[in-house]
């Protein structure tokens, strides 16, 4: 296979994979696009003019595995060499080299305004440019003949920019206290870009032009390959529309996670089952963003047992994984997303203490990284309340407020109001759960106990340790996406007269994961007694 060399920097010049924007953008000062007295967007160095030659043709010819490799390395080894600080040549100065190809162009300033927001400060007249591409290059998806195949890896990467980019814009839109006059006129201008509602249907209208929806209920009934060839069409055809309709459905839970709409959230990923492999568990970016989400969106919900489940798993599949992807653009925002489901499992298990559903290696790294702050947390005062507050602001989503400020009055920041909301909501849950620990401890040492009795040890009379019954049984219970009431607790009860029975919930035995161990070791033994030679 041909290998092409498209760096022409500086020998000896560090080749380390360029920063993931959430890294970069933490890193003060950043230059603003286009300021770089030393940038000339109409200067294409020849590695440039050889990458997108080279892209453009593998791209006609459908060579994913090569796209990939531009995609995935060459672009990132001359971003690091030859634009660390600077935007990547005008679409303009290379639309020659490709034949003014329109729907490479279109990918080509994708790529552009990504490598952009990464590394510099984008302008809001880029922010507003990068929105009319987004919204030319789904339309040509949605409605013209796509004829190619892209890496899942690159289809991911444009959901998940086109969420970060609406995200970024809400959260500058809403810092309108030093907005200059003329950055104000562009908003009034343009109040249309990266609009709450013009996201959200493009990325519906995605899921419902690829009928990933319908082509998953056919895979179910064998009738389609959707997942076991990962999205691809080996049959000439393309998978862009499919794929990106598949991985808009992240996509919706993810907004719908920023609006603080979970229910809705939840409901937009149910086509994919997050308890099977999948084609969003082949890039990892997606996997970590699907199950974030998901078990963010379960723990406002209530739903602590489904949140660390997911959590469990996708954490012992980073630590036993970690070391594959230490070259991938995306390490570190692998780790910060690592450490921020930690911290959102801690809280899952302080308030849902279901150990057992964790395994032991996670729990190991889990009492390393949080095992002082989860005893305090049991306690219930206000330094658990604290830490709940703690963990909560490092570990949840940038929430968003999507609607436009009001023009007439007096410009405020208002872009911490979400995040203040969410947080308020979930410290008042934590607060009416206060209560809940002290029954819980005694429910554990009883098997039965009167009413009178337990509301004496918790120096309450009997109608006040009926509502704090009733509360523990509602914290307990949650509703599930099929409508179902489901239990969270470890320790369960009912009431019969006066008396309390208490009811200790088992883990349900895996008979068939049983089985099919020993059915593995019986074949062992008979090989064994097959190779001996008898006499």
């Amino acid at each position: 296979m041909a290998a092409y060399d498209y760096e022409d920097g500086p020998s000896g010049y560090d080749e380390s994979s360029g920063s993931h924007r959430n890294s970069s953008s933490a890193s003060a000062p950043q230059s603003t696009a286009g300021q770089d007295l030393g940038y000339n967007p109409s200067f294409v160095p020849d590695s440039v003019k050889f990458f997108v030659v080279h892209l453009y043709r593998h791209i006609r010819e459908k060579n994913v595995y090569e796209i990939h490799q531009m995609y995935e390395t060459s672009f990132q080894t001359l971003s690091e060499r030859l634009f660390k600080d600077t935007p990547w040549p005008s679409v303009d100065a290379v639309a020659s080299y490709v034949d003014n190809d329109h729907v490479f162009c279109l990918l080509y300033r994708e790529m552009w305004f990504r490598h952009l927001y990464a590394r510099l400060t984008p302008t809001l007249k880029q922010r507003i440019d990068s929105w009319d591409n987004y919204i030319s290059l789904f339309q040509v998806v949605l409605h013209g003949v796509v004829n190619m195949q892209l890496p899942n890896q690159w289809l991911w990467d444009m959901v998940d920019e086109f969420v970060y980019q609406f995200q970024s814009f809400c959260q500058y839109r809403a810092k309108m206290k030093n907005k200059t006059e003329q950055e104000i006129s562009l908003l009034r201008q343009f109040d249309q870009a990266w609009n709450v509602y013009g996201v959200l249907n493009f990325l519906q209208a995605l899921v419902e032009k690829s009928m990933i929806i319908q082509i998953l209920e056919r895979e179910k009934e064998g009738l389609e390959q959707f997942t076991s060839t990962d999205g691809y069409d080996y049959n000439g055809g393309s998978n862009v529309l499919k794929v990106l309709g598949y991985f808009s459905m992240v996509g919706l839970l993810r907004v719908h996670c920023l609006l603080g709409d979970y229910h809705t959230g939840l409901k937009r990923l149910l086509p994919i089952d997050i308890s099977q492999q999948g084609v969003y568990t082949i890039v990892i970016g997606s996997h970590i963003t699907a199950i974030y989400h998901y078990g963010f969106a379960n723990l406002m919900l209530r739903r602590y047992t489904d949140a660390i489940r997911e959590f469990n798993k996708i954490l012992l599949y980073i630590y036993k994984y970690k070391q594959l992807f230490q070259k991938s653009p995306q390490y570190e925002q692998i780790l910060k997303k690592n450490e921020q489901m930690y911290a959102l499992l801690a809280i899952c298990l302080s308030l849902c203490p279901q150990v057992k559903l964790v395994e032991e290696t996670v729990n190991s790294q889990l009492r390393e990284k949080y095992g002082e702050k989860m005893i305090r947390m049991q306690r219930y005062d206000d330094e658990a309340f604290a830490i709940y507050d703690e963990l909560f602001s490092y570990a949840c989503p940038k929430f968003i407020t999507p609607s436009a400020p009001s023009f007439e009055e007096p410009l405020v920041n208002y872009n911490q109001d979400a995040y203040r909301l969410q947080l308020k909501l979930f410290l008042y849950e934590v607060k009416q759960q206060q209560l809940l620990s002290g029954v819980r401890t005694f429910l554990k040492v009883y098997s039965t106990i009167s009413l009178g009795k337990l509301a004496s040890y918790m120096e309450v009379d009997e109608p006040t340790l009926r509502t704090i019954l009733m509360t523990y049984k509602h914290k307990t219970h949650a509703v599930d996406s099929d409508g179902k009431i489901t239990s969270n607790a470890d320790v369960d009860f009912y009431i019969d007269d006066d008396m309390i029975y208490v009811v200790e919930s088992k883990p349900a035995k895996k008979y068939g994961d049983y089985f099919l161990r020993q059915i593995v070791k019986l074949e062992g033994v008979i090989n064994d007694m097959d190779r001996v030679k008898l006499e």
